[in-house]
């Protein structure tokens, strides 16, 4: 027999409740960053001497993880339009980076290093209503990939979350042209019941 929808439900949400009591263990701002964590341990994106960029990065639960597998002097940008508390090792900057000003405040960081990873985990907020939701959607996850092909150094690698639904294929595809391997992933620490995948393109080519 089945499990009923609302027990499955619960099981679920207490499931989901496990990887926030998980990051409240080990320190870690945010539940998301399980879905970096083992994103990381299958493919092996983040590695010493790399320069980082890190969109939509608030609480800042990426740039936290990824800096414990940078060496000291590596690069690591957050950038987000809400404030983040100060991580050790990262540079923050607040502001909307569409915005030429926090673009140059962006090289002005970066200082000429040549970018290895552009990483987003940006997601709009969520209406219920397909058709507003993937749009935006969209749109966030085409600014991550115009921002990659601006700062990314030849075979570069970009992970952006998206959401399955109408402009996702065409968007993956636009991602294809510009990447050596592109593969999606599903952490287990996504929601089973949402739709959200992780875009992981690696071999950037320099147009």
């Amino acid at each position: 027999m089945g499990r009923s929808k609302s027990s499955s439900r619960w099981m679920q949400e207490h499931f989901e409740d496990e990887y926030v009591k998980m990051a409240q263990a080990q320190g870690y701002r945010s539940r998301a960053v399980f879905k970096l964590k083992e994103i990381q341990e299958k493919d092996q994106l983040i590695k010493p001497g790399m320069t980082i960029v890190d969109l939509g990065a608030a609480p800042g639960g990426w740039s936290q993880f990824a800096r414990q597998l940078l060496g000291k002097k590596d690069i690591l940008v957050a950038l987000d339009i809400l404030p983040i508390d100060a991580l050790e090792g990262v540079d923050f900057i607040q502001g909307d980076f569409r915005e030429a000003e926090v673009f140059e405040q962006l090289q002005a960081v970066l200082a000429g290093a040549a970018v290895n990873l552009v990483m987003s985990d940006m997601a709009p907020n969520m209406s219920g209503n397909k058709g507003t939701d993937m749009p935006r959607a969209i749109y966030l996850g085409e600014l991550a990939l115009d921002t990659a092909k601006t700062v990314l150094a030849k075979d570069g690698c970009f992970l952006v979350k998206l959401f399955h639904g109408e402009g996702f294929e065409e968007f993956l595809h636009e991602v294809q042209q510009h990447f050596a391997k592109v593969v999606i992933r599903k952490p287990k620490a996504s929601r089973p019941r949402s739709n959200e995948v992780y875009i992981l393109a690696k071999g950037f080519k320099l147009s």
